[in-house]
């Protein structure tokens, strides 16, 4: 209850997911209700609770996903409804047709083309058999009642404040950065400090683990917004612009790259902190120098972040990177002086080596 009431109180103050949510609520239920007045009050249509089971459903979260959705579902009411009644007047048994029906209905579901629609298929087929005596009058009717309802959902979602999520596309990119670089930071003046503590080890790897999730919603949100936009009367209106599309693809890379290289710093360096550790611990003065080109990392992806979704520092940026390969180039060879011929440490060195340098060339790319 205290949950429900602190989202109720962000829906009431300030725009945000909660407000977004309880607006498409209400249009879910003003969509089912105009159905309803409509097919069941006004024409007194036989099968007029279609009309607004169908409404309700197609009030989604994107006007385009309510129109490729509504094609979808009508596909699947039409031809579990079509074959239902061609069954059922031919064998003159519910049960009889049920058995040859519905197995036909759920393999079509299956088809690809009607998506997470398909399931309609056999509902649609149920509602045929289930309702009564099958007639070819009452199976057009509710294929015009399901028709009927996924327009009236369609153009609620369409006309009355069609949604828009761009307001936090750009804030969940910059809080990935941001966890990545204080990621790096934090493994950084570890390393420098010389702490090799397991337990604090292991919370620098959960947060690695949670950055690859980040990344994961902060390209959903990407594809959220850019799809809330197609078809959307109120784009016009509030004058959004596209997503630029290399802008958001390369920082969407760019943070793949960087969650990859932090959670195979923080494993490498959990493996070396255990107490029953089989991968020997690097020695102070390369630990040392590793942690500065973490810091320099996690400097050129604040500025990266900076330079995509804030003040222009391409500049900065460019210079960092160039810092950062000067300092990769210094550790390779501080790596290659401190090898020895135990598999082991050539494993570690040449692991933490290799994720530096598909971050750094990952960067460079970015800032050229």
């Amino acid at each position: 209850m205290s949950a429900a009431a602190r989202a109720a109180r962000r829906a009431w103050a300030e725009p945000g997911r909660e407000r977004d949510l309880a607006v498409q609520a209400l249009k879910a239920a003003l969509a089912a209700w105009v159905a309803w007045a409509v097919a069941g009050w006004w024409l007194r249509a036989p099968v007029a609770f279609v009309a607004p089971w169908v409404a309700v459903v197609l009030v989604e979260s994107t006007v385009y996903r309510s129109i490729a959705h509504g094609l979808q579902q009508l596909g699947a009411i039409a031809a579990g409804t079509v074959a239902a009644t061609a069954v059922g007047l031919l064998l003159h048994d519910t049960v009889a047709a049920m058995a040859v029906v519905l197995p036909l209905a759920m393999l079509l579901g299956q088809w690809r083309r009607l998506g997470s629609q398909g399931i309609y298929a056999a509902t649609g087929a149920l509602f045929v058999l289930t309702n009564g005596t099958v007639s070819a009058m009452t199976s057009a009717a509710r294929l015009g009642e399901a028709l009927f309802g996924a327009a009236v959902g369609i153009a609620v979602n369409a006309l009355v404040r069609p949604p828009l999520y761009l307001r936090d596309t750009e804030a969940v990119l910059r809080d990935a950065t941001e966890e990545a670089h204080d990621i790096l930071r934090d493994v950084a003046d570890g390393l420098a400090a010389g702490r090799w503590d397991a337990e604090e080890a292991g919370a620098w790897h959960e947060r690695a683990l949670r950055l690859h999730r980040l990344v994961g919603q902060a390209r959903s949100t990407v594809e959220w917004s850019r799809e809330s936009l197609r078809g959307n009367l109120r784009r016009r209106r509030t004058g959004a612009a596209p997503l630029p599309e290399r802008g958001y693809d390369d920082a969407l890379v760019v943070l793949d790259y960087a969650a990859v290289h932090t959670a195979g710093v923080t494993r490498t360096v959990l493996e070396a902190a255990a107490e029953d550790r089989s991968a020997p611990r690097p020695h102070s003065g390369l630990a040392r120098r590793y942690a500065e080109f973490l810091c320099r990392t996690a400097r050129a992806l604040r500025l990266y972040s900076h330079s995509r979704f804030g003040d222009a520092c391409e500049d900065e940026l460019r210079e960092a990177v160039r810092d950062l390969r000067g300092t990769l180039a210094e550790l390779r060879r501080d790596l290659v002086r401190s090898t020895t011929d135990d598999p082991d440490e050539v494993a570690t060195y040449g692991t933490l080596l290799a994720q530096a340098h598909r971050l750094s060339d990952r960067l460079l790319a970015s800032a050229t």
